[in-house]
């Protein structure tokens, strides 16, 4: 796959996909505050992860996902000790994804067309895995999103408004005469 991508499109693409990971992060950022810590235990079903876990598994995997597209290689550690807070773990993070996303806008196109390989199942460009990345953090952020309003707690707007959050539209900007 990488023999059919350019190092200016390897680039552009990782600058395009940093842009909307960004974005997305504003907003899993507000859903993870959003779970109050007084009903983090909650699931809405044995099998699933409690909504603390579920945080902490998006805030850790965002980090560890970006580590290991820089360090060129995943590596499924273990997740560190879930903090006893949702403070905390939005903390955890807030330190953690800016390095790793400065880091990651200084990568060559050289290092980002280097194919490394997911557990056996992908073998493509470093620079795919930024997409993936953000597919995976979305689809856990959604999954956490249904969790709030059982936990009694309010659904931020996410892509628009919410029966909690409604859309407001903007003021139009005034015009000079």
């Amino acid at each position: 796959m990488s023999q059919h991508m350019t190092p200016e499109f390897a680039t552009t693409y990782r600058d395009l996909t940093l842009d909307g990971f960004r974005h997305e992060l504003e907003i899993t950022r507000k859903v993870i505050a959003a779970v109050p810590d007084t009903k983090s235990d909650y699931k809405p079903d044995p099998h699933a992860r409690t909504a603390k876990e579920l945080a902490w598994h998006i805030a850790v995997s965002e980090v560890d996902f970006l580590d290991s597209i820089l360090n060129l290689k995943f590596e499924m550690n273990a997740e560190p000790e879930t903090p006893a807070t949702i403070a905390e773990i939005l903390a955890w993070h807030d330190q953690k994804i800016q390095p790793a996303l400065d880091r990651m806008s200084a990568m060559t196109a050289e290092q980002l067309l280097t194919p490394i390989n997911f557990v056996g199942l992908f073998n493509f460009p470093a620079v795919l895995y930024i997409g993936f990345l953000n597919n995976h953090s979305v689809h856990h952020r959604a999954a956490l999103a249904t969790y709030l309003r059982p936990m009694g707690s309010k659904v931020p707007s996410i892509y628009g408004g919410s029966y909690d959050e409604p859309f407001k539209m903007p003021e139009p900007a005034e015009t000079a005469a």
